[in-house]
């Protein structure tokens, strides 16, 4: 069963986050303005026009970045917990805002409204966090081997960052970057997906008005919007140091080559194909909750979005059992409806692809044990529900090789020790999110050596989805190497600088080398 979404109720909350139909989509943290052409958001739940915007032309751009770049020589000379009392007012905003807010990402993305809610939560607590760090922007102290010298180093804001942002996280992942960004004296440049604009101009109407009362600069938050082209000209401006992208493998590659030629840095967050290993001794309670939620949840259009069950062979029927039995009791709708467990994917371009993934998988030897399909009636008129599948499969498949963002779950079947199931994991070119679940400390502690997991998050007796803020965010190989959010991950958007002080009458050179005349 689903349910229709009120056109009065969307109406309501765009009212309530101070927007219109007319809102443009280029803003430098005060005002709007756009002169390129019109971008329509529509909504995956029922296909609805919620709103134009008006994407970003290369004069808006120019714009754009002079007034970010003129912003920020005011904006770093402000103390840290001065700017950490900006991003403390914002998540306090927040707050106030939650539920229209995570209404609008629900209804624009189309992922659960408690998982919708939960995203502004994030937000929330990356302002917490931030607000905190902006009194712990700490260097370290050397000893030096020159007497009356002092060493250490310190670190000093980057500048502009530029932010590149996906459509399944719309406003989370811009709030990881920009609350760290900020207390460390950088200013900011935004450019959601064209998937989801919409939830950029709210988060930026919200931003804007701190700004405003706290009497700061244009140009410490800026908006553009378009497609790729609008992210071209972000990559290649060399008045950018730092662009951190969200996205696609093939998308980061094209963002990292374009930032390597102007010898910028890069914070690369890309695909997954994240698989949980079930070991004898799990508690399969435990494990089917966990590869549940990892594997349909959001649709699976995570990143962190479980891919991959590998199981041993004693307790592999049970397993497939189990999720099968469980599948059965999905509730696919309306994402607004809290009964429902399963919303729609982001379009039909996205539907077509998690349908020729299917094919792919049997034309490449694998058995569906549960085949999704596309659902139509009352409820689905967009066109964008699909039902979750479930298939047996090889590791070595080229479909499961590859990232479907779709809720698409493999089922592997691993027959010796945990070395062999983490053989498996590891046999992918993606390096995101990983679980293990066991009971066995030595199979857990195998997972977490260095010879183990090689992705950048691996746990235990969890699934690979639900990442919290106090944790640095990222993966390894493919997957780009960037890490967001909690840990050191500040040091990102930030310059390192080593100094010397000499207070001596005398001037010895390192390594003790002599220079006289």
């Amino acid at each position: 069963m689903t349910s229709t979404t009120p056109k009065n109720d969307i109406q309501e909350i765009l009212k309530d986050l101070g927007l219109k139909q007319e809102n443009q989509g280029t803003s430098t943290g005060l005002n709007y303005f756009g002169s390129g052409e019109m971008i329509a958001s529509f909504s995956p739940v029922d296909g609805a026009l919620i709103a134009k915007v008006s994407t970003t032309s290369k004069e808006d751009f120019e714009k754009v970045t002079q007034t970010a770049a003129k912003a920020f020589k005011s904006f770093r000379t402000i103390p840290a917990p001065k700017r950490g009392e900006m991003v403390r007012q914002f998540g306090l905003k927040l707050r106030a805002l939650k539920e229209p807010l995570g209404k609008l990402v629900s209804y624009e993305m189309g992922k659960s409204l408690q998982e919708g809610l939960g995203e502004v939560q994030e937000m929330i607590d990356i302002c917490d966090f931030a607000v905190g760090l902006s009194r712990q922007l700490h260097g370290f102290t050397m000893h030096s081997e020159r007497p009356g010298h002092r060493m250490y180093d310190q670190y000093h804001p980057l500048g502009i960052v530029g932010i590149i942002s996906a459509f399944n996280f719309p406003v989370a992942v811009w709030a990881w970057n920009t609350a760290l960004a900020w207390v460390c004296g950088d200013v900011c440049i935004w450019k959601p997906s064209e998937k989801a604009p919409l939830c950029g101009v709210a988060c930026q109407n919200i931003i804007a008005q701190i700004l405003k009362e706290n009497n700061m600069p244009e140009g410490i938050s800026c908006l553009v919007n378009g497609d790729y082209k609008v992210g071209e000209m972000m990559t290649t401006d060399s008045r950018i140091p730092l662009i951190s992208a969200t996205g696609s493998i093939r998308m980061g590659k094209i963002v990292a080559q374009a930032v390597a030629a102007r010898l910028g840095r890069s914070l690369l967050e890309l695909g997954g194909n994240n698989a949980i290993i079930i070991t004898p001794s799990a508690d399969l309670e435990i494990a089917i909750v966990g590869a549940l939620f990892g594997a349909v949840g959001t649709a699976g259009q995570r990143c962190t979005s479980t891919r991959r069950l590998i199981i041993h062979e004693s307790v592999y029927n049970q397993v497939k059992d189990k999720l099968v039995s469980a599948y059965k009791q999905l509730r696919i709708g309306n994402p607004l409806d809290e009964n429902n467990h399963v919303g729609p994917l982001i379009d039909k371009e996205s539907v077509a692809t998690y349908l020729s993934a299917i094919k792919k998988v049997k034309a490449q030897g694998g058995k569906m044990i549960v085949e999704g399909k596309v659902l139509s009636g009352k409820g689905f008129e967009s066109g964008c529900y699909v039902s979750p599948s479930i298939a047996e499969v090889e590791n070595h498949y080229d479909i499961v090789q590859n990232e479907t963002f779709a809720p698409l779950l493999y089922l592997i079947k691993y027959s010796g020790s945990v070395n062999d199931a983490i053989a498996i994991q590891n046999g992918v070119v993606q390096g995101l999110s990983s679980a293990i679940m066991t009971t066995s400390m030595r199979d857990a502690e195998r997972f977490l050596s260095q010879e183990g997991s090689d992705c950048g998050i691996a746990n235990v007796n969890i699934g690979t989805s639900g990442a919290e803020i106090g944790g640095a965010f990222g993966g390894e190989k493919e997957t780009g190497g960037g890490r967001e959010s909690g840990s050191d991950a500040w040091k990102a958007y930030m310059r390192r600088q080593t100094n010397t002080i000499n207070y001596t009458t005398e001037l010895p050179l390192a390594q003790g080398i002599k220079f006289d005349f």
